[in-house]
């Protein structure tokens, strides 16, 4: 009798990878990949996502009245937006957005920008405030 070779990762609701998870078109313009979120994974109270924007496209202008998100470059370069300032971002780099604090970011390089967002509590579109009207040629 044959043994069944076991996988070898074992896949847990603790554990995913990005490779299972299709890329939706987000609200805001960008590719979104949802890593990992309350209503689908073991996770209670934050979620991980890795968003793409295409070079030469920015997501729109809005903000998250409760959650507080992080952005963590990871490929690409860009330029963010926070209320009134701009600022160059390149892999490596974490930033802090605030609850309620208006927030863009646009692909500069050659290449999509990729980055992962952080919510606490998790993304919920309910909590998304678009300021800029639905122009979807960003």
């Amino acid at each position: 009798m044959a043994r069944r070779r076991k996988p070898a990762v074992d896949r847990s609701p603790y554990l995913n990878h990005r490779s299972n998870v299709e890329p939706i078109h987000a609200p805001d313009g960008s590719s979104v990949r949802e890593l990992l979120h309350p209503d689908r994974h073991a996770i209670e109270r934050m979620s991980v996502a890795e968003a793409e924007v295409a070079p030469g496209r920015s997501t729109r202008l809005h903000r998250h009245p409760v959650a507080e998100e992080v952005y963590h470059i990871l490929e690409g370069a860009g330029v963010l937006q926070l209320g009134e300032e701009r600022m160059a971002v390149v892999p490596g780099d974490i930033i802090r957005i605030a609850p309620n604090q208006s927030h863009r970011i646009e692909a500069k390089s050659e290449t999509p920008l990729r980055f992962l967002c952080i919510c606490q509590p998790a993304y919920r579109d309910e909590d998304t405030e678009f300021l800029d009207p639905d122009d979807t040629s960003r």
